[in-house]
């Protein structure tokens, strides 16, 4: 064992001892039978680790590693988990070895430390490579053992709460992580609690002006809500208790992120949204949640469509509840949620709620409903060589809001929101989805791209032989069905350019008198080696796709028969049509290809990139590249080649205004549009086009503004709508990208 095991106890400030005592009081209250003397031992050995190291605020690292056992302590988590929320940051800060943490700590211990533990210190080509590396790592590690994912989730939630001492970039790049990835995934796992604070901590450090805003108009009803939460709290549990409903009666707030979805989803006011006002309604049955209900819908009339029922149908992290909404007195729309207790426990705490480590056992049962996405995520992504394609297919896995469709067998297929039969096809099964030719939705045939909703029964028709399209790469919305498209595609696109290849060479060999009979197989085999691929068939592929010259091929295969001057110089990529040297229109010079000046670059029109913007670009045989920002949706649909990408890059030089088209929606009063085009005057923005009208698909006063404005980069768009956004009337702002 190290000496630093077994030396000496390091003096920590009082502070922190105080903060380490407390832990031990908290664990000894909620878990009795814990060791704490192991805990003790974590605890010493990570401020030996950290003893040098201080946060970003100035005070000693060991702070927040402390913080995040309080968190998983809170949880009612095990030894194992609270050994590694204490050590979790000192694989990877400092020159702490696994096999250290083994010895010291056993064997999960230092799984769960090392699976937490992110790949700052490997090589990686850029950062969003590194994330994707380290989530790749991470959900590997969460498959065999969850815990890992929980020491993350507290880790990501102390470091929002104390997001402040960072830079600007630096807490935008972190929020902007929180919202997109650990957000979605303390929601997957049921962690209700911890996905709402880290939703509302990232809403508060990206939108800092809506979020003051809103919870500016939140608070300054709060007086007025809380009373109006009270009476109808007091009137509910009368009304239960006379039904002989036992229950306890809950009044809340929606939370400022939440409100703010749905004000941008639906481009509603505040005064439109039916549950910023909700009641909980906790009882002791499911049968007694039914007669609730019964009773809610009995005293107030329900809103229609706003009835779920999660009890008869759970979502995909086994949340459980009945929802209703009605209109209570003096008008007021407010959301009632009825659960038994052990589904509000779940509903909070998620699978942090009956963990299995409490009885000893290793890992949750492998058939848990909330795992089951992960291990299906972990199988697709082996498939993913490109980190880009990882991360977004990561983020539409976890965003996906539940459709629930039936088989006409009855079979409950949950799918995410706007979802289409090719989506339902392909989670029947791959052959299925590859044969399918067509649709029958609650028994009338429908469109493949038309969007499923909630209750359709679907049933699939298909044809022997048939094969999926590239077009319904633009259209699914479940990383199952892209990638099984993908594969198929990738399958016949590789077959067309090894025979391409193959003829190429043929056809190379008959003009240059070479008879490739005369090459041996052991040849094409070295040839292939030295390529980097393993097989013939592989070699003949390069030659289809164009990174790899016949001649050149030829040349090393039968280095006497073919002279030099004739061998091509290797080609490091696909053949690209040059920029004309006279700047003839079609040329982009703001953008070019990384390692190449002369080739032909524009921007997609489709989304029209903007200077600051991460951007791709993709080969269009005969056209050059087209450059796409990374946020247009029909880059998901292009990338399916990853033969096709190519990097590129922003020029140094050049600062011509660049057009964005951005859609406003307001609403409908005088003077509206003279404060929008006057802020624009104030940023020196050329307005190219402009179309202001009234939105009759709603029945409200609003209206529509369409604006085509020149920007010199992002942050200049960003300044401009962050002002509009601040205008009174504007309900929500977006910029056009067409498919």
């Amino acid at each position: 064992m190290s000496e630093l095991l077994i030396g000496p106890a390091v003096a920590n400030p009082p502070l922190v001892e105080e903060l380490y005592r407390s832990l031990e009081d908290k664990v000894r209250a909620l878990r009795p039978k814990e060791d704490l003397q192991a805990l003790e031992r974590a605890y010493r050995l990570s401020a030996s680790y950290h003893r040098t190291q201080k946060r970003k605020s100035g005070e000693p690292y060991i702070v927040h590693p402390l913080h995040v056992a309080h968190i998983l302590a809170d949880m009612q988590m095990d030894l194992v988990c609270l050994q590694t929320g204490l050590l979790h940051d000192t694989l990877e800060d400092t020159a702490a070895k696994p096999e250290e943490l083994r010895e010291a700590f056993g064997a999960d211990v230092a799984r769960c430390v090392d699976g937490v533990t992110k790949l700052s210190k490997i090589s990686l080509a850029n950062r969003e490579d590194r994330q994707a590396e380290s989530l790749r790592k991470m959900l590997l590690a969460m498959t065999d053992d969850i815990r890992v994912i929980i020491v993350k989730l507290a880790d990501r939630l102390h470091n929002m709460r104390t997001i402040g001492s960072l830079t600007p970039e630096r807490q935008a790049s972190i929020a902007q992580e929180t919202i997109e990835i650990y957000a979605p995934i303390a929601h997957r796992l049921g962690m209700g609690k911890v996905r709402g604070e880290l939703e509302d901590l990232a809403f508060q450090t990206l939108h800092p002006a809506e979020a003051e805003e809103l919870t500016r108009e939140i608070e300054s009803k709060r007086t007025e809500h809380e009373r109006w939460l009270d009476g109808v709290r007091s009137h509910i549990e009368g009304k239960l208790a006379r039904e002989d409903v036992p229950a306890r009666v809950q009044g809340r707030v929606k939370r400022a992120y939440s409100v703010y979805q749905k004000l941008k989803r639906q481009r509603i006011t505040l005064d439109q949204v039916y549950d910023v006002l909700a009641v909980r309604i906790i009882t002791d049955s499911v049968k007694n949640c039914y007669a609730a209900l019964g009773v809610i819908h009995n005293e107030w009339h329900p809103v229609p469509g706003r009835i779920k029922d999660f009890i008869a149908m759970p979502r995909p992290n086994l949340y459980q509840s009945l929802h209703t909404s009605v209109i209570g007195p003096g008008g007021t729309a407010f959301e009632v949620q009825i659960r038994t207790e052990e589904m509000h426990k779940i509903a909070e705490e998620g699978i942090a709620a009956h963990w299995k480590y409490k009885e000893g056992g290793k890992n949750p049962h492998g058939d848990d409903q909330r795992i089951a996405w992960l291990r299906q995520l972990v199988e697709w992504q082996r498939e993913m060589s490109d980190s880009g394609d990882f991360m977004s297919t990561l983020k539409v896995d976890l965003y996906s809001e539940e459709v629930y469709t039936f088989t006409p067998k009855g079979r409950v297929m949950v799918l995410p929101r706007e979802a289409t039969p090719i989506d339902f096809a392909y989670a029947v099964h791959s052959d299925v989805g590859h044969t399918c030719v067509g649709a029958r939705v609650n028994g009338s045939i429908r469109p493949l791209k038309a969007p499923l909703r909630n209750g359709d029964v679907v049933e699939i028709l298909t044809q022997p032989g048939h094969m999926p399209s590239r077009d319904w790469l633009a259209v699914v919305k479940t990383s199952r069905a892209r990638n099984r498209i993908r594969h198929v595609i990738n399958a016949v696109e590789r077959a067309k350019a090894v025979e391409i290849g193959q003829k190429a060479l043929e056809k190379e060999a008959r003009r240059l008198g070479l008879s490739l009979g005369r090459i041996s197989q052991a040849d094409l085999d070295a040839a292939a080696s030295d390529y980097g691929v393993g097989r013939t068939e592989d070699l003949y592929a390069l030659l289809g796709f164009g990174k790899l010259s016949a001649r050149q091929l030829l040349q090393k295969l039968a280095p006497e028969e073919v002279p030099l001057t004739e061998a091509a110089e290797p080609a490091p990529a696909p053949r690209l049509p040059q920029a004309p040297a006279n700047g003839l229109l079609g040329a982009d010079n703001t953008i070019h290809v990384k390692g190449a000046d002369d080739v032909l670059v524009y921007r997609a029109k489709c989304c029209n990139p903007i200077r600051g913007e991460q951007i791709v670009g993709y080969i269009s045989r005969g056209k050059g590249v087209a450059v796409h920002s990374h946020l247009c949706p029909n880059v998901q649909s292009l990338m399916y080649e990853v033969d096709r990408k190519i990097d590129v890059e922003w020029a140094r030089s050049g600062s011509d205004p660049l057009p964005v088209k951005i859609i406003i929606y307001t609403d409908d009063r005088p003077g509206i549009l003279h404060q929008l085009t006057s802020i624009l005057s104030s940023e020196s923005t050329n307005i190219r086009t402009l179309e202001a009208r009234g939105d009759h698909s709603r029945r409200d006063e609003s209206a529509i503004v369409d604006i085509l404005l020149d920007v010199k980069d992002k942050k200049q768009l960003e300044r401009v709508i962050n002002a509009f956004r601040r205008v009174p009337g504007v309900r929500d702002i977006e910029r056009l990208f067409t498919n």
